[in-house]
C-alpha cells in the first residue's frame, strides 16, 4: 500500500501536514504536498487514512500494489 498525491488537486491546505501526519507529508517547494514516506509504516496507518479523510480537495489516497 502506497501514497499518492494528485498534484492537481492539491492546494496546500497543510492539514495532512500540520494535523494529522507530519511524520508523513510535507509541503515541499512545489507548493504541493510531497509524501515523505510513500509506503506508510502500520505505526503511522490511522495517521495516514485521518490526512485522507479530512484533506479539502481530496488530493491523497492510498492505492495497494
Amino acid at each position: 500500500m502506497r501514497i499518492v498525491v494528485n498534484p492537481v488537486l492539491c492546494q496546500s491546505h497543510g492539514v495532512c501536514t500540520e494535523e494529522e501526519a507530519p511524520e508523513i507529508f510535507t509541503v515541499g517547494g512545489t507548493k504541493t504536498v510531497e509524501v515523505k514516506q510513500p509506503i506508510p509504516p502500520a505505526e503511522q496507518l490511522d495517521a495516514v487514512r485521518n490526512a485522507i479523510k479530512y484533506c479539502p480537495t481530496g488530493a491523497l489516497s492510498l492505492v495497494e500494489d
